[in-house]
């Protein structure tokens, strides 16, 4: 089904893997890519459950957009151990405009499609998905 305003159509292992990164917790991470020649939105990299958040960061191109998932495992202040699914936006200074645009105009589509996100951030560059960032928006 292609999202009318940017023609995307969601690749069905996209919400399967989503589906077993939240239930199962087969997966730390998911970094998806817009395939713009089938004009879909496909699943790039799965981060196994012991890959570290510097692995994830490590995955994403220093020049081209992504959309990804982070399982993100914390204790709180009362001892008790939690999770939070991280949607993140990735989308760097230096990537193409024509990128740009096509992954912010197909993101909230995409983005409906992986019920079950908890938090959504946008990052134009490392700093502003650093774990620091990323401890305070999960509390």
């Amino acid at each position: 089904m292609a999202n009318s305003s940017s023609g995307m159509a969601v690749d069905d292992e996209c919400k399967l893997k989503f589906m077993e990164l939240k239930a199962k917790r087969n997966f730390r991470f998911i970094v998806f890519k817009i395939e713009e020649k089938v004009q879909q939105v496909t699943v790039e990299r799965l981060g196994q459950p012991n890959e570290s958040y510097d692995d994830f960061t490590e995955c994403l191109p220093p020049n081209e957009c992504r959309y990804a998932v982070f399982d993100f495992d914390f204790v709180t202040d009362e001892n008790c151990q939690k999770s939070k699914i991280f949607f993140i936006s990735w989308s760097p200074d230096t990537s193409r405009v024509r990128s740009k645009m096509l992954y912010a105009s197909t993101k909230d589509r995409f983005k409906r499609e992986l019920d079950g996100i908890q938090v959504e951030l946008q990052a134009t560059d490392p700093s502003e998905m650093s774990m620091d960032i990323i401890k305070a928006r999960a509390f």
